[in-house]
């Protein structure tokens, strides 16, 4: 990489760690997207993965007593059941009209939860699995597993505290599964670990800005800032699909 592209790339990885450090996700859409513009895909993909591990496996000390390991563990199951569902739709069907669909579907979902569209308990175990089950279903079919289970959380009475430090450990194990399964075809080469290398530093300092942003933040502005930041990626996602 020349030397305009590396110092693009840690601005890239300087902003979406910001954004990562404060709502807790985020950081794979906007690095992705922006990084395609210097990076081949098949290089992008294990690099964002490796720095997502790290930013969840930095925080997590600092949220460990927030985290609601009930719901997480019955989203996991859900996960996992949906994943390989996912995968053989993403050989069987095509993609475009997949992504297309998924962001629209989840920029009106956030437009109703704008609106305060919420449950007024924590979904039971039937309804959290479903939502890791579209979680994984998401995720394996078109690389965009988040937002079900930030809409899950975003609607539901938990803590902001909580909802974030929910999502940065449930991201933890399925950023890991999913690295591990680019290791094992091939995607991750010694390239991998020098351009991790490069990021951490950048990574580390939005990690921590993102932090002390949301320390200082309220819960209702936490809560408006996410979802507008979800609408966002929304859009930036379909407008990938159709134009990409």
């Amino acid at each position: 990489m020349s030397i305009p592209a590396l110092i693009y790339s840690g601005l890239v990885i300087l902003v979406a760690g910001i954004i990562r450090g404060y709502s807790g996700f985020g950081f794979s859409m906007i690095a992705v997207i922006s990084l395609s513009l210097v990076m081949p895909p098949t290089e992008i993909v294990p690099v964002i993965l490796v720095l997502e591990v790290v930013a969840s496996v930095w925080l997590l000390p600092q949220i460990w007593r927030q985290i609601h390991w009930k719901s997480i563990s019955w989203l996991s199951i859900g996960v996992l059941l949906g994943t390989p569902l996912g995968v053989y739709l993403l050989a069987n069907v095509a993609t475009r009209p997949m992504r297309v669909a998924i962001a629209i579907v989840v920029f009106v979902l956030a437009l109703f939860l704008w609106n305060r569209a919420s449950f007024k308990t924590v979904p039971g175990r039937v309804k959290t699995v479903m939502t890791g089950l579209v979680s994984g279903l998401l995720n394996g079919s078109a690389t965009i597993g988040g937002p079900p289970v930030i809409l899950f959380y975003l609607s539901t009475p938990t803590e902001a505290a909580v909802s974030r430090a929910s999502m940065i450990a449930l991201f933890l194990g399925t950023d890991t599964f999913a690295f591990m399964l680019c290791t094992v075809q091939g995607l991750v080469t010694p390239t991998t670990g020098i351009i991790c290398a490069s990021s951490l530093l950048p990574l580390l300092l939005g990690l921590g800005l993102g932090k002390h942003f949301f320390s200082r933040s309220k819960a209702d502005v936490f809560r408006r800032l996410v979802i507008i930041l979800l609408m966002v990626l929304a859009l930036i996602a379909l407008g990938r699909s159709i134009w990409v």
